[in-house]
């Protein structure tokens, strides 16, 4: 496949400021058979482990033409184990393979001895906690040999042995490793809705001069047993409207920002994700035009 050693790839690697989607590979022919609808596609690591094959061939054609940003989610950052280094050899060389834009993981743990959950459990936030998360970004950082995005969790349940707050631990976490951070505005709604806090208030206090992506979803609403909302980090449906207008009103402070659109269960046709993209589109543009204005 092309390299920067022979024949560069179409596409820069740089992630503009605008709206992107998750890649597909059932989206492919229409991706590649039409006038770019959207700037950007982040694909999910584990997906594209395998030397070659189908999925290689497909993400090479989509790299001609798109930035790419990359995505973990099995590396248990969180984990109390040491990270894989296999699963990290096999990040590093997708990193110098397909040269994406960003590279993110979450804060989470999905590992416990051999066993590997299909899931993102979450993390108690403690000095302890603090100091193994640490540790791995700096392996993981040192091994791939470029920065890595933190992504802020979604979250059902909290830990009473936590003696931080969730902004605290993350900002601490940015400043001793020099990680970039990665805000997903739904996992925000989520977890403030399932804790009865402000989604607004978070945000007003999340470090955003550290964030260099956004990531928006849709949630699944529930109940818990006490018959209070309970929300569900599903990515199975459009953009929550309440999500938008979070997602809007941190455009409009602090300027646009990379900004990718999730939908991983019940995928729908292409369209309906480009008409997600454009929404946010939408936003990013009239921040960037208010920001012109006021800079002239």
């Amino acid at each position: 496949m092309p390299t920067r050693e022979n024949e560069p790839f179409g596409a820069d690697h740089v992630i503009p400021a605008r709206a992107g989607v998750g890649f597909k590979p059932e989206h492919a022919p229409e991706i590649l058979s039409r006038v770019r609808s959207v700037s950007f596609f982040e694909v999910h690591a584990e997906n594209y482990m395998g030397a070659g094959g189908a999925p290689h061939r497909i993400l090479e054609a989509i790299r001609e033409k798109y930035p790419l940003s990359l995505h973990g989610v099995g590396l248990s950052i969180g984990g109390e184990g040491p990270l894989d280094r296999e699963h990290l050899a096999r990040l590093k060389s997708l990193n110098q393979r397909y040269e994406p834009g960003l590279f993110s993981e979450h804060l989470a743990w999905s590992t416990h001895d051999t066993t590997f959950f299909n899931d993102l459990l979450p993390v108690p936030y403690t000095r302890e906690t603090l100091n193994r998360v640490c540790d791995h970004i700096d392996e993981v950082q040192d091994e791939v040999g470029r920065q890595m995005l933190l992504e802020n969790p979604s979250t059902y349940v909290a830990f009473a042995q936590s003696t931080m707050g969730e902004i605290e631990f993350i900002a601490d976490v940015a400043k001793r490793t020099g990680c970039g951070l990665l805000l997903d505005v739904n996992n925000v709604h989520v977890s403030c809705t399932n804790h009865e806090r402000s989604a607004a208030d978070y945000l007003h206090d999340f470090p955003m001069e550290l964030v260099q992506e956004i990531h928006l979803g849709g949630h699944a609403p529930d109940v818990d047993d006490l018959g209070r909302p309970l929300l569900i980090d599903a990515h199975d449906r459009k953009v929550d409207e309440q999500v938008w207008r979070l997602y809007e009103d941190v455009i409009t402070r602090f300027g646009p920002i990379p900004t990718l659109v999730e939908w991983d269960n019940d995928v729908p046709n292409w369209p309906v994700l480009v008409e997600e993209a454009q929404a946010a589109d939408a936003i990013l543009s009239r921040a960037g035009s208010t920001a012109l204005r006021k800079a002239v």
